[in-house]
């Protein structure tokens, strides 16, 4: 059967229906979905941020933040 087969054949449906009918395709996509999606392998956060390199030193932080406030109006 074909997606517009289908489309000719939920159109005849009363507008209840219809929505009955993409509620029950929405779930059912849902767990399509989740299904597909657990079985990814997840790569940690770690991992994520790997390419970035070495974080700043707390040091490094404070000096950064030093070197902004100084030029922060009223203070």
């Amino acid at each position: 059967m074909s997606l517009q087969e289908v489309i000719k054949l939920a159109k005849q449906l009363s507008t209840v229906d219809k929505v009955r009918l993409i509620q029950q395709i929405a779930a059912y996509i849902k767990c399509e979905l989740t299904d597909k999606l657990s079985t990814l392998p997840r790569q940690s956060l770690w991992g994520l941020c790997a390419d970035l390199g070495n974080a700043p030193s707390t040091e490094e932080i404070d000096v950064a933040r030093s070197e902004e406030w100084a030029s922060f109006p009223g203070v």
